[in-house]
C-alpha cells in the first residue's frame, strides 16, 4: 500500500527550470515513481542534455520546451505546447525563479519587474493555463518552489523575499479555488542547496554562516527536495493542500 500511494504511473508532471539543480531531481524522482516528465528552461542544449537523464532507466517518456518566463505568453505557450505533445499536465512544478540582489535603495524598475514576472507572475499565467484540463479530470497537484527566503531574508533580497512570500499567499488562495476539483496546491521552501544560483550569488563567508544556522550544521543534498516533492505531488499528500513544506536542514528553528 505503501509503495501504491507513490506511484505516478499514468500521470504527467510538467517542472519548470528542470534542466538543472532542483528542478532536475525532482523531475527524475518523478520519472522513477512512473510520471511522463515535461521539463522547461531558457536553454535548449541543456534541456536535450537533462531529459536524457531524467528518463534514463525509467520507461518513461517525455519531453522539453524551451520557454522565458520572463515573457507572460511564453508561459502559457508552454502550457500548451506540453498539453499538445503528452495529452495533459497532472502534476505542475513551479521551479524556475532568478535573484538580483539589490538594497532597497537601489532597486531598479527593471530587475524589479523582471523578478516579479519571473518569481510570481509566470507561475500565476502557467497555473491559470493547467489548471482547466485538471479540473476536467477531478485530480491534480500544483507545487510551487518557494524558499525559506519567503519566511525570513537577508540584505540584498527585497525582490525574491517578496516574491516567495507571495508565493505562499497564492499557494494558500488558490488551494480554496481547487479543492473541491480534487486540486491539491502547496509549497516547498528549501533551505541553501548548493545549485547554480546560490553558488553564483553567495560568498563562501555566506555558505558557512548558513550552514552553522541549520540544525544539521551542513547544506541541502539534490535528493533531499525529491521526497518531500514526492509525497506532494502523489496521492501520498492527498489530504495536504494550502501548506508549505520547509526543508531547511532546521534553520528556521533558530
Amino acid at each position: 500500500m505503501a509503495a501504491e500511494l507513490f506511484n505516478l504511473t499514468g500521470k504527467v508532471a510538467l517542472v519548470t527550470g528542470g534542466s538543472k539543480g532542483l528542478g532536475k531531481a525532482m523531475a527524475r524522482g518523478l520519472a522513477e515513481s512512473g510520471a511522463d516528465i515535461a521539463i522547461s528552461s531558457r536553454h535548449e542544449d541543456e534541456l536535450k542534455a537533462a531529459l536524457d537523464d531524467i528518463l534514463k532507466g525509467t520507461g518513461r517518456k517525455g519531453c522539453y520546451v524551451v520557454a522565458d518566463m520572463s515573457q507572460r505568453a511564453e508561459a502559457t505557450k508552454l502550457a500548451k505546447t506540453v498539453l499538445e505533445k503528452l495529452g495533459r499536465i497532472d502534476i505542475l512544478i513551479n521551479n524556475a525563479g532568478t535573484n538580483e540582489p539589490q538594497a532597497i535603495d537601489q532597486i531598479t524598475d527593471e530587475s524589479w519587474d523582471r523578478l516579479l514576472e519571473i518569481n510570481l507572475s509566470s507561475i500565476m499565467a502557467l497555473t491559470r493555463a493547467v489548471v482547466p484540463q485538471m479540473k476536467e479530470r477531478k485530480w491534480g497537484r500544483i507545487i510551487h518552489i518557494s524558499s525559506i527566503m519567503g519566511f525570513v531574508s537577508k540584505e540584498g533580497r527585497n525582490a525574491y523575499s517578496a516574491t516567495k512570500s507571495a508565493l505562499l499567499g497564492l499557494c494558500r488562495a488558490s488551494a480554496l479555488d481547487l479543492g473541491k476539483f480534487g486540486i491539491t496546491v502547496n509549497c516547498i521552501a528549501p533551505g541553501l542547496f548548493l545549485t547554480d544560483l546560490p553558488m553564483r550569488l553567495l560568498t563562501e563567508q555566506d555558505k558557512r554562516e548558513f550552514c552553522k544556522m541549520t540544525a544539521l550544521d551542513r547544506t541541502g543534498e539534490l535528493r533531499e527536495l525529491v521526497g518531500p516533492a514526492l509525497l506532494l505531488a502523489s496521492d501520498a499528500g492527498s489530504y495536504v493542500t494550502g501548506q508549505t513544506i520547509v526543508v531547511d536542514g532546521g534553520l528556521l528553528s533558530r
